[in-house]
């Protein structure tokens, strides 16, 4: 857990101090490649439902043979080094604050539409939409930053892998139809549990009441693979805050300064107080382990 902690640190610290470097780090085109490959030679086998385990496979295997094989010499600090070096290359790929802040400092409107482009929201009306920014940063939330250190924390270089390649599969335009189906399904077993952390920590971060009540109507109680429950109630929480901020300021008879995109801001304050949970909780881990 140690190493978790470590990695993570780097990976935010990188993404910002030399974001170019770590871009030029983060390559998929090999993978891309690899799914072409499979396209054109895994015959019936790779159309199918459970194709997508033939890219998965020989790479998630590979990868745990380097764990297993890195981990002893030197004291373990090949290994340790693997470790970040997994992480930190399946972050991302973007850094969300960076993108976050490119919204919000956007001065013009095709800037603006451009960033946040990069969310995954696209159309004229998409920089107006409060609601959907707040979705847009949670589902990337999920994606770029709590669904690999999940996986990485529970399976180490294996998980993060894994889930990176799962998602960018989920994502791959190529894919025949069953298989496709098949790695959105992959994708979406993998985030299901990250999406439950992440509403739990949402609630003791910020709103219980609010944020518990609306994942059990959201379905968020019921034991099924489909996430929608964590941009409902992520709506919601920014909602409250916001109604909440506004509530204080008119009690102290101060007029509320207005913020342009406050449900982006606060959607994104929410993301890093949760993030902030999760490190603060693996910390105590180590600490434990240490007294222990």
């Amino acid at each position: 857990m140690s190493i978790t902690l470590v990695a993570v640190v780097l990976a935010l610290v990188l993404g910002h101090v030399a974001p170019a470097l770590v871009a030029s780090f983060r390559q998929y085109g090999w993978y891309t490649a690899w799914l072409h490959w499979l396209g054109e030679s895994g015959g019936d086998a790779w159309r199918g439902r459970y194709g997508i385990a033939l890219a998965l496979a020989p790479i998630v295997l590979l990868v745990a043979l380097l764990q297993w094989m890195l981990d002893g010499p030197v004291y373990g600090l090949v290994g340790l080094l693997f470790d970040i070096a997994v992480l930190v290359y399946a972050w991302g790929p973007r850094d969300l604050d960076v993108d976050v802040e490119a919204i919000i400092d956007a001065h013009d409107a095709p800037t603006r539409r451009a960033a946040i482009a990069r969310l995954g929201l696209t159309g004229e009306t998409a920089a107006l939409d409060g609601p959907a920014l707040v979705e847009a940063v949670f589902a990337n939330a999920l994606q770029r930053w709590f669904g690999v250190l999940f996986w990485f924390l529970l399976l180490g270089p294996v998980g993060a892998i894994l889930y990176r390649l799962a998602a960018r599969s989920a994502s791959a335009p190529d894919l025949p139809e069953q298989n496709s189906r098949g790695a959105r399904a992959l994708k979406t077993a993998l985030d299901w549990p990250v999406a439950q952390l992440m509403t739990l920590a949402m609630a003791l971060v910020g709103n219980f009441d609010t944020v518990f009540s609306t994942w059990r109507e959201a379905g968020g109680a019921r034991f099924r693979p489909d996430t929608g429950f964590l941009a409902q109630v992520a709506r919601a929480s920014v909602r409250g805050e916001l109604a909440e901020e506004a509530e204080e300021y008119a009690e102290e008879g101060m007029v509320q300064a207005m913020r342009e995109l406050p449900e982006l801001r606060d959607a994104m304050s929410l993301v890093w107080r949760i993030l902030l949970l999760w490190l603060a909780v693996l910390a105590v881990f180590v600490i434990g382990g240490w007294v222990s």
